[in-house]
């Protein structure tokens, strides 16, 4: 996952902090939307244990709001 967020981070000229909440953010929208068994595939795939959101596996990503202009 460390490879997909430097390329984020690189591509967009964004910190790797802001990259690590958006991978995040899109890691734990499509948990919602995929099957179990493709759900764990994609976190074994990525590196991320089952267990709690991937805020939890990243640790404290702080506020996505100020990324995206909301307060």
């Amino acid at each position: 996952m460390d490879e997909l967020i430097n390329q984020i981070s690189s591509r967009t000229g964004i910190s790797e902090d802001q990259a690590r909440q958006a991978v995040g953010m899109v890691v734990d929208f499509a948990k919602t939307q995929l099957p179990e068994p493709l759900a764990s595939q994609m976190e074994m795939m990525l590196g991320i244990s089952s267990g709690g959101g991937i805020a939890d596996q990243l640790g404290n990503l702080g506020n996505l709001g100020g990324m995206f202009g909301l307060k």
